[in-house]
């Protein structure tokens, strides 16, 4: 018996020392040039009713170097909708022989607080079990129950670039009745079906040896180039509320459902919005003085809490404490525009620079932004009600060029944000710089930006803001190598397409450069183009130019008697299909005046056109960085 149990532990120890998940195991072809392999990724998403779902991940991950230690480190979040009902963690050495395995102690329990937000009750569990000796494997298992079938969670393929991926699956559990929808990109698999028990189907992927990816610059976004998974379901409930989404149109229905009954405001308001409308002819000026009302009444703060993460706030609770987020004011401002008689629609988009677009074809929670249109003629006007200080009716890059949600009484519709084209986008530079014989110059530059410009290096964010902060802008973003600012003037026009002024005074010590007799500068003041494409000669995907606009420059140089100009560049002029320049020079006693203008469009552009988008761009900055050379007399 003795015996029979030294023989047991000493199995038992065995196993325990047996090794998982050697780097050796790993197929060589996946190792190359990578920062970390995915040994496993596996994702089962089961719905168990109309308002519950459990999501299983099991991820192990070898990391190769400095590069991959993000991938240490894991985060889940959790609120009271949703519950973390297991979080294990264990970390590998080369041999596949265990580390450590991570005690629940050691697992970081906090709130999501992020600094800005009014309610939330968002948490998070969070574990990074970094090495700093490679390679190493890191493992994560972890299941999370939700109270809501609103969204699910999908599966990208690849976490990003220089990533390989040895093995990774996904699969979808539901009872029939719950039939999930899903939407492959860059995935050609069909997913294998079956019947796990009685009245329920599953629906399976798994892949194999999967190769990294390139994300080439200038290019369309991770989204478009990674292969991923999406799911989303038809009938759905949230926190009582429940609804279909099988079609935007249904989806629609439900938004209205969470909104029905929230728009009611205190008589004392209602008798103001009257006051300030009185009189007031047209549709656009009712709605701009009511848009100024709303600025100078409330503040924009984030609230998440429950369905208040998807429903606004009733707009008397707006009306009484003066705060909400996006959601809560565009609810609000509906409700003031609703006691004009003027009628405002409530619409979801997808906010923000560089987002991907919507997928108009796949019914889901897509968006995560909330503005007001008001159908004026055959005008609409768009209205950003989480900003006290954005001009009236002007989307910007934030919210403009895209769809969005309208919520309608009978539904929903994709409508349009405005657009933003190249000529309205404008930046229009003129400049006086006195030139002294040491090489010393005083400059006067007025700059007008108007359109998309407005927001260039955020300016828009400045322009009423302290002194010292629009000094420090001004110190930032002014790209002359030696300069002190004398003055300074901020103006702005506030408007559909709003327009920025700033007014310079500068002191240019050094200004040019000096050598024997001979002086010279580079003419084009503050706005010389230094990006040129980096070589790709086996260019894969698209080019993207997100933004299109126009910069002019008249820059008029003032010359002391005692130089003359000895060297005058050429005047130059380019055309491409991704934009045109043109730069010029004139001669007068005592006056050498530089002109420029460059126009860049925006658009897609195909593969084959890069090498023809390198050499745009590389012209462009020969010429900005042509030489005016004077010499002097004495």
């Amino acid at each position: 018996m003795r015996l029979l149990f030294c023989f047991l532990l000493i199995a038992v120890k065995g196993l325990a020392s047996d090794p998982k998940y050697p780097i050796s195991e790993i197929p060589e072809e996946l190792k190359k040039g990578v920062n970390a392999v995915v040994r496993e990724d596996k994702m089962v998403y089961t719905i168990n009713s109309r308002s519950t779902a459990t999501a299983y991940t099991h991820i192990v991950i070898s990391i190769f170097n400095n590069n991959g230690k993000g991938f240490a480190e894991e985060t889940i979040g959790y609120s009271k909708l949703s519950k973390i009902t297991m979080f294990k963690a264990n970390i590998y050495g080369p041999e596949g022989n265990l580390i450590r395995k991570i005690k629940s102690s050691e697992i970081e329990d906090g709130s999501a607080f992020d600094g800005f937000s009014l309610y939330s009750d968002n948490r998070y569990k969070r574990v990074n079990v970094a090495q700093s000796v490679y390679p190493y494997t890191v493992e994560f298992e972890y299941e999370v129950e939700y109270k809501y079938l609103y969204s699910i969670e999908g599966t990208y393929l690849i976490p990003g670039e220089k990533i390989s991926v040895q093995h990774a699956s996904y699969e979808l559990i539901f009872p029939e009745e719950l039939r999930p929808r899903y939407k492959m990109l860059n995935v050609d698999q069909q997913p294998k079906k079956s019947n796990p028990a009685k009245g329920v189907e599953s629906l399976s992927w798994s892949f194999e040896n999967l190769k990294p990816i390139s994300i080439e610059p200038y290019g369309p976004g991770p989204s478009e180039v990674i292969p991923h998974i999406l799911a989303a379901p038809s009938l759905f409930q949230y926190e009582g509320y429940p609804g279909d989404m099988s079609s935007w149109n249904h989806y629609g229905k439900w938004r209205r459902s969470i909104l029905e009954g929230r728009d009611e405001i205190s008589e004392e308001t209602k008798a103001k919005v009257i006051s300030l409308t009185k009189g007031l002819p047209t549709t656009e000026q009712k709605v701009k003085v009511l848009y100024e009302y709303l600025q100078g009444k409330t503040r924009y703060v984030s609230i998440s809490e429950g369905v208040g993460g998807i429903q606004p706030f009733k707009a008397s609770e707006v009306d009484q404490t003066g705060y909400g987020d996006c959601k809560a004011l565009s609810n609000y401002m509906v409700a003031l525009l609703k006691q004009a008689d003027v009628k405002g629609y409530y619409c979801a988009v997808r906010a923000g620079e560089n987002e991907d677009e919507t997928m108009l074809d796949f019914p889901s929670h897509q968006t995560n932004h909330v503005i007001v249109a008001v159908p004026n003629g055959a005008d609409t006007l768009w209205l950003e009600c989480t900003s006290q200080t954005s001009p009236f009716a002007y989307s910007g890059k934030f919210t403009g060029d895209r769809k969005a949600l309208m919520v309608k009484e009978d539904g929903a519709v994709w409508v349009n944000t405005p657009k933003y084209p190249e000529e309205l986008n404008v930046q229009s530079r003129t400049a006086d710089v006195t030139i002294a014989t040491t090489g010393d110059a005083s400059a006067t530059i007025k700059t007008i930006y108007s359109g998309l410009q407005y927001e260039t290096d955020g300016l828009d964010f400045y322009l009423n803001n302290q002194y010292d902060k629009q000094k420090k802008w001004v110190l930032e973003t002014t790209d002359i190598p030696v300069f002190d600012v004398t003055s300074f003037k901020f103006e702005d026009k506030k408007g559909k397409i709003p327009t920025a002024i700033v007014t310079l005074n500068l002191s240019l010590k050094r200004f040019a450069n000096v050598s024997g007799k001979r002086l010279m500068l580079t003419p084009n003041l503050m706005n010389r183009n230094s990006f040129i494409p980096g070589k790709n000669e086996s260019r894969k995907t698209d080019i993207v130019r997100n933004f299109g606009f126009v910069d002019y420059d008249t820059i008029r140089y003032h010359i002391p008697s005692e130089i003359y100009l000895e060297i005058l560049p050429q005047a130059t002029k380019i055309s491409s299909k991704f934009g045109e320049y043109e730069s010029s020079y004139t001669l007068d006693q005592g006056l050498v005046v530089y002109t420029r203008r460059m126009k860049i469009n925006k658009g897609r552009f195909p593969a084959s056109t890069y090498q023809e988008f390198i050499d745009f761009y590389k012209s462009i900055n020969r010429a900005d960085n042509a030489k005016l050379v004077f010499l002097n007399k004495t």
